[in-house]
């Protein structure tokens, strides 16, 4: 699985729109989906996936993983954990230079997640990020688009 080289995990930190994926099956069917990432003191990183199920009118659901970047990977591979003592790998295959665009991957290519600062990506962007994942070796017909509608109405989006 590619890697990207280094990764300046300070400027990776804050939300992350999630714009398509091949889902875990929690996701599968996600609407307004973000990972948002929070530096601790000691390293580890605190990670809330906030999304709806199945439509943008949905309850809000969240999952609070804890991330660490694994040594010696340039900040570029981390150790998801969802469920102790479970741990998931995460490839951060790619990262724009200006850490506004990133492909999260995994060396079983059974998941991947195209990511953005803002939750619409332009369409020449999108294209080139797919022939990215394709390169990757994804089956691209697992690929879906994650709705994204902003703002949100619903009363409990902010919290």
């Amino acid at each position: 699985m590619p890697r990207a080289a280094s990764v300046d995990v300070s400027r990776f930190m804050g939300d992350w729109y999630v714009i398509a994926h091949i889902p875990t099956f929690p996701e599968k069917d996600a609407f307004n989906a973000i990972e948002s990432y929070a530096l601790r003191a000691d390293g580890r990183i605190d990670t809330t996936f906030r999304y709806r199920d199945s439509s943008f009118d949905a309850p809000l659901k969240t999952l609070h993983p804890i991330g660490k970047a694994k040594p010696e990977t340039g900040n570029a591979v981390w150790d998801m954990q969802f469920i102790w003592p479970i741990q998931a790998e995460y490839v951060i295959a790619d990262v724009s230079a200006d850490y506004q665009t990133t492909i999260v991957a995994r060396s079983k290519r059974d998941h991947v997640w195209l990511m953005a600062r803002t939750p619409q990506m332009p369409p020449q962007q999108y294209d080139q990020a797919m022939k990215k994942i394709e390169a990757m070796g994804y089956d691209m017909s697992k690929m879906r688009r994650v709705p994204q509608r902003w703002p949100e109405s619903r009363p409990e989006a902010g919290r």
